[in-house]
């Protein structure tokens, strides 16, 4: 069974390269989701937006990240980080909760300050679902400078943002 597993992995690698592809250039994409509600309306955005690519999905409610500042037992922050540096594009979605990004993605975001170096993230590109019932424009606007500034500060080329799902439709071309 392990030579007709290796042929199958020569094959797909043959076929990878007839197509243009470089050995290990499958792009890798990681949707971090901060919303309580795993299949709620940021997730149904992601899929709209990585629809036809294959993705992982990390819930933030499934870890436990201690906020800025606390050295509590049971962090699984390093665990998040090793995730965002093994993925090629980073989705970042968040619903609007008291005017701003979520507390589970913005707390992600304070811990990276003295933990990630600037920078280190180069080469990644970064898309930003940010959704709610009925938020003001200045509401989308804060929440788009943190994601354009937190890109900036580590290297990643953001992509852009979308608010809806027509949106995301439209930001896949970006992919």
């Amino acid at each position: 069974m392990v030579a007709a597993d290796e042929r199958l992995k020569d094959y797909f690698m043959i076929w990878m390269t007839a197509l243009g592809c470089q050995k290990g250039s499958i792009m890798s994409i990681l949707f971090i989701n901060g919303s309580p509600n795993k299949n709620g309306n940021t997730a149904k955005m992601a899929a709209e937006l990585l629809k036809n690519q294959t993705y992982e999905t990390l819930n933030l409610v499934d870890y436990r990240i201690n906020a800025y500042g606390q050295d509590l037992p049971g962090d699984q922050l390093d665990a998040v980080l090793e995730k965002i540096k093994q993925a090629d594009v980073l989705v970042v979605g968040s619903p609007v909760y008291w005017h701003n990004i979520c507390g589970s993605v913005r707390n992600v975001l304070d811990r990276f300050y003295g933990k990630v170096s600037q920078g280190s993230l180069s080469g990644k590109k970064l898309f930003f679902i940010f959704q709610g019932a009925a938020p003001e424009t200045w509401m989308i606007e804060a929440g788009e400078f943190t994601m354009k500034r937190f890109a900036a500060l580590y290297g990643l080329t953001y992509v852009g943002m979308a608010k809806n799902a027509k949106e995301a439709g439209n930001l896949a071309a970006s992919l």
